[in-house]
């Protein structure tokens, strides 16, 4: 018998492994996390392993409400508490019919793959990606390959917290063995590489680092692993390819080892980010510039969507104008990008964030690190009288910034978006100018990116799955033009004292 009381929105010490426990804030725009605790720390958990269960009866309840056939995939990361988490969902999921294909251990894409190589329409991955030790969380999807995104995460939320289940029971379990050779044959079988470029493959300690080595080395690359060791406690730095601490330890061990190209991946695999021959970091932006224009060479009238995150030079590339790519701005989040990606029928879709979408002919339209990966030394074994530095100094130079964030509460953050956007809108009704210059254009699709007569532009908007606020500035003209937009925006952005301290800034 299974439990069915509504889920208590706050931790009971008495009573905690006795009846659900789910914050309701874990329910993100396009995924859900929550921190589930570690031995040590004082901050009270937002989830128990009863509210995992209440959310897989949630979720079961959910994929047969839409009308969509109750089978689904599942696996976990590498953390120490996942695998309990993983099966505690998979009981909800029973307990309301559901069959659940248990892949074990795997990567975010890796589960996305599994629905199509196992002709199974749902999916529900616990992964944190690259949160802290001592996070966890869920992607999940029932219309391959989107995920979930607001619409089917509000009603997600809204039959757990009330308790509206469907446990009509009888589900059953499979464990799928040896599930990831089938995965990493699918990625190499169809490309080998015509030499042995020299890769360093670094996961942060992260789950990436079962599958990443192994999967470069079968396409023929030579591989220096850096922290491919798996260890859930990230003793080095979180694996995060945005985060420049991993930036700066792969750019080391480029120039130690002389290798081609560093492929950072960040912890569930689904995201890759790039270090050139000569160390420098290249934003995943820009990387995928460079994989635009080489594509767009390859495919006629390309279409690509990038988020609101991304560097302007979509747009003004003469290369990309040329070959008569077209790019469509839109919602930063892989569910959105996903799902705008599949209407528009792009070839791919990239976000600052390092999450790439490649779609038909190359791939299935969700995003995988080590398709990226591919699609990056393919792109070298293309260019075979170039550097990946070379290619990257190809490009028109502009100075941009790392995607910084302020802490901002989850309770608070989205009023305050509300708010600077209402400021920048006041702001150009007025004519104000933003950093000393006329504001020429707002982008409200999702927060606001403010762009300055020169070009110049900078965005913030709240972050989807973690307390906080979103910034990034770029401009075409100077990096000192640069710092000004910073430092007009977060002067906006300071008049909110809710906004707290940046995790980097420029």
């Amino acid at each position: 018998m299974f439990p069915t009381p509504k889920p208590s929105l706050q931790p009971n010490t008495y009573a905690f492994e006795s009846e659900p426990l789910v914050k309701p804030t874990g329910f993100r725009e396009y995924d859900a996390r929550w921190w589930f605790g570690h031995p040590g720390s004082d901050k009270p958990p937002e989830l128990n392993l009863m509210g995992v269960q209440a959310l897989g009866m949630g979720l079961g309840t959910l994929i047969k409400e839409r009308g969509v056939k109750p089978e689904l995939v599942t696996g976990h990361d590498y953390r120490s508490y996942s695998s309990a988490i993983k099966m505690a969902l998979v009981n909800g999921l029973m307990a309301a019919g559901v069959k659940v294909h248990d892949i074990g251990l795997a990567l975010s894409p890796m589960a996305y793959f599994a629905q199509f190589a196992l002709d199974v329409p749902a999916v529900a991955m616990v992964t944190a990606s690259h949160n802290d030790n001592g996070w966890t969380g869920v992607k999940m999807g029932c219309d391959r390959p989107l995920t979930f995104g607001p619409d089917e995460m509000g009603r997600l939320k809204d039959i757990v917290l009330n308790g509206e289940f469907d446990l009509s029971g009888g589900g059953t379990y499979v464990f799928v063995e040896n599930f990831p050779d089938k995965y990493t044959e699918d990625l190499t079988s169809s490309f080998k590489l015509k030499r042995p470029i020299k890769v360093v493959c670094a996961c942060g300690n992260g789950t990436a680092g079962a599958f990443a080595p192994r999967v470069l080395r079968e396409i023929g690359a030579e591989v220096i692993e850096l922290d491919c060791e798996l260890d859930h406690t990230f003793p080095r730095y979180n694996p995060n390819p945005e985060d420049m601490e991993m930036l700066h330890a792969l750019r080391d061990k480029v120039l130690e080892t002389g290798a081609e190209i560093g492929l950072g991946f960040d912890g569930d695999g689904d995201r890759c980010g790039v270090v050139d021959n000569t160390g420098e970091e290249i934003f995943a932006d820009k990387v995928g510039v460079m994989l635009a224009r080489d594509l767009s060479a390859q495919h006629a009238d390309a279409q690509f969507v990038v988020d609101v995150k991304s560097t302007g030079l979509f747009m003004t590339d003469p290369v990309l104008q040329a070959n008569g790519a077209k790019t469509d701005y839109w919602k930063t989040g892989h569910s959105y990008i996903k799902r705008r990606v599949t209407e528009l029928n792009a070839l791919v879709g990239f976000e600052k964030s390092g999450h790439y979408f490649f779609n038909k002919p190359i791939g299935r339209g969700y995003d995988d690190g080590l398709v990226s990966a591919i699609a990056v030394l393919k792109m070298l074994d293309n260019n075979p009288d170039k550097t990946m530095a070379d290619l990257r100094k190809a490009l028109p130079h502009t100075w941009g910034s790392p995607t910084m964030s302020p802490h901002c509460d989850d309770e608070t953050k989205y009023g305050v978006v509300d708010k600077v956007v209402a400021r920048f809108q006041e702001m150009k009704a007025n004519g104000d100018k933003v950093a000393g210059h006329d504001i020429l254009d707002l982008v409200t699709v999702n927060g606001v990116r403010v762009v300055a007569d020169d070009g110049t532009w900078g965005l913030v908007r709240a972050s989807s799955n973690k307390p906080e606020l979103v910034v990034v500035v770029e401009s075409p003209v100077s990096e000192e033009r640069m710092r000004d937009m910073f430092h007009a925006v977060d002067g906006v952005l300071r008049e909110n004292p809710e906004v707290g301290d940046y995790n980097q800034t420029i």
